[in-house]
């Protein structure tokens, strides 16, 4: 059986049976964990393990864990810095940021791996226009070419820790006030406008990002639907144009911002035709379910070896990690967060 183009979330720590029948439903093929999922590790590593025993190919399991305000598990965990705190790192001294993006992605995804998780949909590299409060301190830098250069260091690390790194929200989410969960945001500039927010995208697949995730964004001057629904953005621009041969997520299709194009079964069809290769629907079990019943989707053997490439690589168990030297620099470099950066006045 083949990973479908599903990715649904669970009710509580544990897999209910109910919740087992869905995931072995041939549409969905990856699972999205949220706080609510998490009591303790090893808890975490049990339903990791009971995800992935329920198929083969085994389900693709994720989180949002960027650090700051979205991260989803915290006790056992390392408390992460909002990744604004790199960029600060960036401009006292360019090295040391992008030093501390390697060390700081690497240990996100190696505390990850190390309890099964495959998937952490970072980095946002949405730039810092300073309107949008749902994006905020989640935005490395204002300057296109310094989110670009620290997301590829930040790539880097998650790579070396057996993980893919996933780009948020293509084509940029920093420009609009509105929060896509509650509202759809709109941005009336027009595309020549937007080579900034694109500038980091270039750059991170030009050295082999594997994801990139959608935003509910409207950008009325490129196209009349939201960019995740649009195969201008999509299967045009991001594919075309900029050569992505990665996989592309829709953020959430229960979201607010996704209502635009229509219904939940509907939103799903209009997103998979327009080239996302997985689609989120969270937070919402009724929404999840109409999904399952209702997508009627041609098989896409491309986008399905797409998804199982997402698969976390092996990586040591939490003990071995804690002992090794690179836990050491990491450790280090989450120190040097939490004190102010050393900027020095001319």
């Amino acid at each position: 059986m083949t990973l479908g183009p599903l990715m649904i979330d669970l009710e509580g720590t544990v897999l209910q049976p109910e919740e087992r029948e869905m995931l072995a439903h041939p549409s969905v093929g990856s699972v999205i964990l949220f706080a609510r999922n998490y009591a303790e590790p090893e808890q975490l590593t049990r339903l990791v393990a009971d995800i992935h025993a329920v198929r083969s190919p085994a389900l693709i399991v994720g989180v949002d864990h960027e650090g700051g305000r979205v991260q989803r598990f915290r006790a056992g965990f390392s408390k992460l810095p909002p990744l604004r705190r790199i960029g600060h790192e960036h401009d006292a001294d360019p090295q040391a940021g992008a030093a501390m993006a390697r060390e700081l992605g690497w240990l996100m995804a190696a505390e990850l791996r190390a309890h099964g998780v495959d998937l952490s949909f970072a980095p946002c590299v949405d730039l810092d226009y300073g309107v949008s409060e749902v994006i905020g301190d989640r935005a490395l830098h204002a300057d296109p070419a310094v989110v670009g250069a620290l997301a590829v260091a930040y790539q880097a690390g998650m790579r070396s820790a057996g993980m893919s790194a996933t780009a948020k929200h293509f084509p940029g989410h920093g420009a609009v006030v509105a929060d896509s969960h509650h509202a759809l945001p709109v941005d009336r500039r027009r595309l020549v406008d937007l080579d900034a927010d694109i500038a980091p995208y270039r750059l991170l697949i030009a050295n082999g990002l594997a994801g990139v995730m959608v935003a509910h964004v409207l950008y009325p001057e490129v196209d009349s639907v939201p960019a995740s629904a649009s195969a201008r953005w999509i299967r045009g621009i991001l594919r075309e144009e900029l050569r992505f041969q990665g996989v592309v997520f829709a953020d959430d299709l229960s979201m607010v911002g996704a209502a635009a194009v229509g219904g939940i079964v509907e939103r799903a069809e209009r997103a998979l035709d327009a080239g996302c290769d997985v689609l989120p629907v969270c937070n919402h079990r009724p929404s999840a379910i109409a999904v399952i019943e209702g997508l009627k989707a041609a098989p896409d053997p491309v986008a399905a070896l797409r998804r199982v490439r997402l698969r976390g690589r092996p990586q040591q168990d939490i003990e071995a990690l804690r002992a090794s030297d690179r836990w050491r620099m990491a450790q280090q470099a989450l120190e040097r967060c939490t004190a102010p950066p050393d900027l020095r006045l001319a």
